[in-house]
């Protein structure tokens, strides 16, 4: 009377999963991958490659902003090192890498 009857339910297997049943399940995980894809991971590898493509461009008389935000003139460009000139007569060595921005010609003298 006051408990209610208990029926079995039908057995899932491999079947379901190519039937739609399981496709519609992976869907949102599907598209939550997709969406992380072209929010994140896209725009980092752009960002990355045209970092790259700017320290390698870099030549002697570019003006710069470092990570450390030090402004200076690029005056020797090696292969993996470069030489900046901060203030006359005050150069530093740094990785190229450590070049976060690449200046318009002037902008020192603008600054000053």
């Amino acid at each position: 009377m006051f408990i209610s009857s208990a029926y079995a339910q039908a057995a899932s297997g491999a079947g379901s999963v190519f039937s739609g049943e399981g496709i519609m399940g992976l869907l949102p995980i599907i598209l939550m991958f997709g969406l992380l894809y072209f929010l994140m991971i896209r725009p980092q590898m752009k960002r990355a490659k045209e970092q790259k493509a700017m320290t390698d461009a870099l030549q002697k008389g570019d003006e710069v902003i470092t990570a450390a935000g030090l402004v200076g003139k690029v005056t020797k460009v090696g292969e993996l090192y470069i030489s900046v000139e901060l203030a006359p007569g005050t150069e530093v060595q740094m990785q190229k890498a450590a070049v976060q921005t690449l200046l318009p010609k002037g902008s020192i003298k603008a600054m000053s």
